[in-house]
């Protein structure tokens, strides 16, 4: 899988183009080749960093590198594996390796059973004494033997099989992790558990069997508390967000689950550390929380994690602060809470939004971020109606209160983690 130096040439000329009009500009045999790689590079100068530094790295097509961890989510990985972040679920699940891992420790076994482009393994890999590969596509095994030896894994083996065959013949582990294919053979998202390959219900017992550790990632779009029904064993799942998008969804499989698993909603930004929630399902149901009148002082939006995660009560009773609806996932309080884990605004000032009040509010405000919580109009439609342009320092709530009252909240933001 190397590439030729005329051809690592080719690439680092034109990785800052459109990949559309390179294609265009030149007629080369190897051309598909040099323009995967060119978008490879692209997409994971961001993603990936440390390997876009790395100039010889080689990229497969690009489905694989599209559902590829990136580097933070990756690295997130490893902590809750090592015991670095104060989110793992339990000691249990901490492995004793680190980045040195002593040789008596015989113990210290992984496999990630869907290795695709391989970053989640890249990472994971140094913090044990033994790493295996598993993936039964050859060509991304071709490019991940270039790629690890690139990256400087020695601990690693591949094996060019699927998950099922590579349980039924290892011995037991340490630590597994797989991350299900979500596509069909048509290209196809799937979010259904059972669609995906390989198939988690179908192969929980050999994990469990080879391993008491396992760690699984979903798409964010699966239901959570669904999910933690249909598979069962599940101590904790984190729910990871990237600059508040939500990215992934974390399954830690262990024998010795409970009855029910911790929820840590995670936001990792990327301009570093990182926002944390964690409570449990059980904690969510029971959590009571007083309702405003209308809003105060200051008004606080839960990142995407907590959001998906359903933390809409708990959060506001660990922050002391009152929710605007049942249903408009919105909080306020007099005093500022700085350390509230999502967006935190500044109210200036808020009002029934009839003709009269919207007019007066239009006279000095031509530009708005408009967001619609549990309200019966869209943004679409506020922008229609108003003439506001998207954009600015101002940001205008659509919202329904306790009473049911319609409202709209103007307001500036304090707190900019995304």
């Amino acid at each position: 899988m190397q590439l030729t130096p005329e051809q690592k040439q080719f690439i680092l000329a034109h990785e800052r183009e459109d990949i559309r009009e390179t294609a265009l500009r030149f007629v080369r045999d190897d051309m598909p080749l040099l323009l995967a790689q060119i978008a490879g590079r692209q997409m994971a100068e961001k993603k990936i960093p440390s390997w876009y530094a790395e100039t010889d790295i080689v990229y497969p097509a690009h489905l694989s590198l599209e559902q590829s961890s990136s580097e933070l989510t990756a690295r997130y990985k490893v902590s809750l594996i090592t015991g670095e972040s104060e989110a793992f679920a339990d000691s249990s699940f901490i492995t004793s390796g680190t980045s040195q891992v002593s040789v008596e420790n015989k113990n210290n076994r992984f496999a990630d059973l869907t290795g695709g482009m391989g970053v989640d393994f890249s990472f994971i890999s140094p913090y044990f004494r033994e790493a295996t590969y598993v993936e039964q596509n050859k060509d991304l095994c071709r490019i991940a033997v270039h790629n690890f030896r690139l990256l400087g894994l020695k601990n690693m083996t591949i094996h060019c099989v699927d998950a099922e065959t590579f349980l039924k013949e290892t011995t037991p582990l340490d630590f597994i992790y797989l991350d299900p294919s979500r596509r069909d053979n048509a290209g196809r998202k799937l979010f259904r558990i059972e669609d995906c390959s390989p198939d988690l219900l179908k192969i929980k017992p050999w994990l469990l069997e080879k391993s008491g550790r396992v760690m699984v990632k979903y798409s964010p779009m699966l239901d959570i508390s669904l999910a933690v029904k249909t598979i069962g064993c599940v101590s904790a799942v984190h729910i990871v967000s990237v600059d508040n998008e939500c990215k992934e969804l974390l399954f830690l499989l262990s024998k010795t689950a409970g009855n029910e698993p911790l929820f840590v909603a995670v936001n990792l930004r990327r301009s570093g550390g990182k926002e944390i929630f964690s409570f449990t399902p059980e904690q969510e149901q029971k959590a009571s929380i007083p309702f405003a009148s209308g809003p105060g002082h200051y008004l606080y939006e839960s990142n995407a994690s907590i959001l998906k995660a359903g933390a809409f009560k708990s959060v506001a009773q660990v922050y002391n602060l009152q929710k605007l609806h049942i249903n408009s996932h919105l909080y306020t309080s007099d005093e500022l809470v700085a350390d509230f884990p999502g967006r935190v605004f500044e109210v200036e000032t808020s009002f029934a939004p009839n003709k009269k009040n919207i007019k007066t509010f239009l006279q000095d405000t031509k530009k708005a971020n408009i967001a619609v919580r549990n309200f019966p109009m869209t943004v679409a439609e506020i922008r229609h109606k108003t003439g506001l342009v998207d954009g600015g320092d101002t940001y205008l709530f659509a919202t329904t209160l306790a009473d049911e009252r319609k409202v709209w909240i103007v307001c500036t933001k304090l707190q900019a983690f995304y």
